[in-house]
């Protein structure tokens, strides 16, 4: 096989429903992660009126994922980029599932936090390499609507979650949360039959052959699914493969991908530092003002539904108007409306202000998310994405515990201002430093 033209035989590939069983086996991974972070939003809530916790103890807890999610992101992206896509997201989804198993049986503080951190070393390794895996599939064209598709798993694993919690951590306690969240662990029995490795990764490492079986079963399943014969290929795009022998990480801070990689960690560390400090407290921050933890739960749950139709613009409008506008334009309304979530009052002020932060909070990850591998050749696809972040990870774990710290002192309404300058400023590097990718191929953006 010619070793320049796989990418140009996956551009050809028409959208058809081999894509979306792609997207498909892609998203049920995402939505699992989802499903975990989920769960321990509602545990949290539970867990400080079952052990008497204290909201610096709560935002300990809260972070303990967050740190494992940091070292599994830069631990997977690197070894992604040189053992295989397909393999780290099958130990990553297995790895989580496990400890999530162990943390139903949690019997302090410090057992919980020890589990917790390594569901987030799963969790945090699964992320970057399930949306460098899919991207590398999907047509340029597609790219930017599929990714942001996959991210929409994220709202219904959450939905999961909250129904979970709104109907069962009531009345039999948070450790079945946990217990349910384990399930995943039989899933890897799917992605090892269904899902094929990368031949993109496979041209990149040289293993020609085994990228030539990848791409002709994927063409054959195309013809075989659209009835149509592919076109001849004309376009001639630089191959992926390796031209110098630097190790990825050192290439992310080279001439050509410096800002770039500055730009993104800006944008992640700001994305998931306002993220995760509200939306990991959102139940507590319910109970606290007042509501019961049942409401509080059911609140969440219309809350989460917003997340939905988020997704679902995001993906209409990235590959309309472009990756930048998108968002810029999420992370202001997403700072926007957490400001004044900050300072609603009413049951209906707070559903509606929270709504929509979760409208705009979650098409914003839709879109970054389909940004973030783009910006980064194939031979350091993961651990470009993986860096980044696990940057974002950093505000990940600072975030819960700042607001458990600052949440007696400064109240709803200060915690949310503080989040959504973070959002602001994560809108900002992207408008000043970013770079439009839209409708362009994986091979010309790296060049």
């Amino acid at each position: 096989m010619n070793p320049t033209n796989v990418a140009q035989r996956l551009e050809r590939l028409p959208p058809s429903r081999l894509h979306y069983k792609l997207l498909f086996i892609h998203g049920f991974g995402w939505l699992f992660d989802a499903m975990d972070v989920g769960i321990i939003t509602f545990v949290l809530a539970a867990l400080a009126k079952d052990w008497g916790l204290p909201t610096d103890q709560i935002g300990l807890i809260g972070s303990a994922g967050l740190a494992g999610m940091f070292v599994g992101a830069v631990i997977s992206g690197l070894v992604a980029d040189y053992w295989g896509r397909k393999t780290v997201f099958q130990v990553t989804l297995l790895a989580f599932s496990i400890s999530t198993l162990l943390c139903a049986m949690a019997w302090n503080v410090t057992s919980m936090v020890v589990f917790r951190f390594v569901v987030g070393v799963g969790l945090g390794g699964e992320l970057p390499v399930v949306s460098s895996l899919l991207s590398e599939f999907v047509p340029g064209k597609q790219r930017g609507r599929f990714i942001v598709l996959l991210e929409s798993f994220w709202a219904f694993g959450w939905l999961i979650a909250a129904i979970v919690a709104f109907l069962l951590i009531p009345t039999h306690g948070w450790r079945i949360a946990f217990v349910i969240g384990s399930i995943p662990a039989f899933y890897i029995w799917i992605i090892r039959r269904t899902l094929p490795e990368s031949p993109r990764w496979y041209e990149s490492k040289g293993r020609f052959a085994e990228a030539e079986e990848v791409v002709r079963a994927l063409e054959s399943e195309s013809e075989r699914q659209t009835g149509l014969s592919l076109p001849p290929i004309e376009v001639i795009i630089e191959a992926s493969i390796p031209t110098n022998n630097r190790f990825a990480v050192t290439e992310l801070w080279s001439q050509n991908y410096r800002q770039r990689t500055i730009m993104l960690c800006v944008l992640w560390f700001g994305l998931v530092f306002g993220y995760y400090g509200i939306f990991v407290w959102l139940p507590t921050l319910l109970v606290k003002a007042g509501y019961s933890l049942v409401n509080s739960f059911l609140y969440v749950v219309i809350i989460t539904i917003a997340q939905i139709p988020g997704y679902f613009s995001a993906a209409y409008l990235i590959e309309r108007v472009g990756r930048k506008p998108v968002i810029v334009m999420y992370l202001l309304l997403s700072a926007f409306t957490a400001f004044l979530f900050g300072r609603a009052s009413t049951t209906a002020a707070i559903l509606t202000w929270a709504s929509l932060m979760a409208f705009s909070n979650l098409g914003a990850w839709g879109a970054v998310y389909a940004y973030t591998p783009e910006l980064f050749p194939t031979r350091a696809r993961t651990t470009g994405t993986g860096l980044v972040m696990a940057i974002g990870r950093i505000g990940g774990v600072l975030a819960p515990i700042i607001v458990g710290v600052l949440l007696p002192m400064l109240g709803r309404s200060g915690v949310l201002t503080m989040n959504a300058a973070l959002l602001g400023v994560a809108a900002a590097s992207v408008a000043f430093l970013g770079i439009e990718t839209q409708g362009r191929t994986l091979e010309e953006i790296s060049r």
